[in-house]
């Protein structure tokens, strides 16, 4: 599979889930289920009442990237892979109106449905973005902090995508990700698996892969604290790290 063939599928599958949310789950949940029968979206369970917003009944996360990050008033951040909004409003409320959040998706139909979340609520500190995760639309040191939830699993390029999260993040900023971790064990036929790559299992990291991924884009201070497992050979984890002040 080509860079461009794994993106036009995992853009169909979220366009669909933008469009038809009933009809698709999340990629992540308790363990002994697969994406194709659990019911219900896992990840917006997951968030406190004081977090829930209506951009969350969409979500397809594994995890609360937001409850690591330690966001601070005027700070600016970007959510990468965005879908509906959920991060991106509840980050907006915590950096306040001087501080900016950036939602990025490549799928049309996420950003229409994310703009019009973020019009409904009366959100005014925010601006989605179309693009890939591995051509970030943004200046180089552009923002103190990078969200994602359960997407870096969906690139192609895990390398380039964290080289280029690194680039516009300002020294001394950080990353917070919920994401997969693949077992060291997982077999072959399931990393070959489209189904299971939209599923957020095939294209995840191990945990080892993502240390290093990591450390050769420049980051420091990493930690990868698994919460639950999704698949017979992946879980989700919450994933810190640091760019180091020059």
């Amino acid at each position: 599979m080509t860079t461009n063939d794994i993106r036009e599928t995992v853009r169909r599958r979220y366009a669909a889930a933008a469009t038809s949310p009933s009809t698709t789950t999340s990629c992540c949940g308790p363990a002994g289920t697969s994406d194709l029968d659990r019911g219900g979206v896992f990840g917006a369970t997951l968030y406190g009442e004081n977090d829930q917003n209506e951009a969350l009944s969409g979500s397809l996360g594994c995890g609360v990237p937001t409850q690591v990050a330690d966001l601070q008033e005027g700070e600016t951040v970007l959510d990468l892979g965005s879908g509906t909004g959920g991060d991106v409003l509840i980050s907006a409320q915590r950096v306040g109106p001087s501080g900016k959040v950036y939602g990025l998706d490549m799928t049309d139909e996420m950003l229409e449905k994310a703009r019009g979340n973020a019009a409904s609520a009366g959100v005014t500190n925010v601006e989605f973005l179309k693009g890939y995760l591995e051509e970030i639309p943004l200046p180089d040191g552009s923002v103190d902090i990078a969200l994602s939830n359960c997407v870096i699993n969906l690139a192609a390029d895990k390398q380039v995508v964290l080289r280029e999260t690194a680039r516009v993040i300002r020294p001394g900023g950080r990353i917070a990700f919920s994401d997969v971790i693949a077992s060291d064990d997982m077999p072959e036929e399931v990393r070959e698996d489209m189904q299971q790559w939209t599923g957020c299992v095939a294209g995840a990291l191990t945990r080892g892969q993502f240390e290093h991924y990591l450390a050769d884009a420049g980051f420091t201070d990493i930690t990868i604290t698994p919460s639950h497992q999704v698949h017979e050979y992946a879980h989700s984890a919450l994933i810190k790290a640091s760019r180091p002040h020059l």
